[in-house]
């Protein structure tokens, strides 16, 4: 029989809470029997919203929180004073082995903190970056980082590539992984001081399959499996796919509808349309890993609904099954 494993959510994060929240755990345990969720937060508003569902009372817990860390406050200041927070007992339940990992729809910069200063880096990781994966042609890409380390070094930049190989072989069963940096030009010699310094650390490194300098146009074509950026470019690239994605989606909807034709088209394409667009929704794809730390913190959207946090639960069985941050530890080690 497979391993239980146990995945703290807050309850109370995000702009859906605890409805959405409480959904999605419901329906991925309702899903996969492999998952126990402990719902952190407000115990009175969770049961109310857990009195809507039927589910396997064994599958879930609920852990009292009284205090909530709101999106407007600053981070570290949040962390340290309370304590009582969905987040930051959610952080102490993985630090302590109670939980193998976080998921949270909640303050971005709580998360951050609290997954540096609380559960703790990986022994010679230098920074955890942000990795969501992020739809193409070809499936999916992951992005690193999109929005941890705005002023990334050369030798961080490494790192997430190398932590990114070890993601997508592990968890997305792509072999070989394909690294590319995100430049202005696909020539060696582009792009600014940070990208020209990392590029010959990344060529001279065995243990990743760099392909050279990726153009954001060549994103969603998935030359890449691996797109390696420093945290300020990567959150441009993810803001705009989001929002040209749904925009798109909107335009083609808006156009089968301008004419009896286009009406009757659209029924006749409807259930192939659907598919297409359903691969492009990054709610499909879980939530951002912040990968190096000592247990697994997942980041979603602080807009998610239920599906977003319920494949964000579940993303969590393959990283515990694969033992992604054993293997972290020993890409890590090897460097050193």
């Amino acid at each position: 029989m497979a391993e239980m494993v146990n995945v703290a959510v807050d309850a109370m994060g995000g702009d859906n809470a605890p409805m959405e929240i409480v959904k999605g755990a419901v329906e991925a345990i309702n899903e996969d029997k492999r998952v126990k969720v402990f719902l952190v937060g407000r115990e009175p508003a969770i049961y109310e919203e857990l009195k809507k569902y039927e589910y396997d009372p064994s599958q879930v817990e609920i852990v009292h929180a009284e205090e909530v860390i709101e999106m407007s406050e600053p981070p570290v200041m949040a962390i340290r004073k309370k304590k009582d927070s969905s987040i930051v007992k959610s952080m102490y339940m993985v630090k302590d082995g109670t939980c193998d990992a976080l998921v949270s729809a909640g303050s971005t910069g709580a998360v951050l903190v609290g997954g540096q200063v609380i559960v703790g880096r990986i022994k010679g990781v230098e920074r955890p970056p942000l990795a969501p994966l992020i739809p193409t042609t070809n499936g999916v890409s992951l992005l690193i980082d999109c929005g941890a380390n705005v002023d990334a070094r050369p030798s961080h930049l490494v790192q997430f590539a190398k932590m990114g190989s070890v993601y997508m072989e592990s968890v997305m069963g792509v072999k070989n992984p394909r690294v590319g940096i995100v430049n202005i030009g696909a020539e060696e010699e582009k792009g600014n001081a940070l990208v020209k310094e990392t590029f010959p650390l990344l060529k001279n490194c065995p243990e990743i399959h760099f392909i050279g300098s990726v153009e954001a146009r060549d994103i969603p074509a998935g030359v890449a499996d691996v797109i390696v950026c420093e945290a300020f470019v990567g959150n441009v690239i993810l803001k705009m796919y989001e929002g040209v994605g749904a925009s798109l989606i909107k335009k083609v909807k808006e156009g089968m509808m301008t004419s009896l034709r286009s009406k009757i088209g659209a029924l006749l394409v409807k259930p192939a349309l659907k598919t297409t667009l359903k691969s492009f929704d990054t709610e499909q794809y879980g939530g951002a890993p912040l990968l190096g730390l000592n247990g697994l913190v997942v980041k979603t959207h602080g807009s998610s609904k239920a599906i977003e946090i319920k494949n964000s639960i579940l993303q969590c069985i393959a990283f515990k099954e694969q033992k992604i941050n054993e293997k972290i530890k020993e890409k890590i080690i090897l460097e050193d």
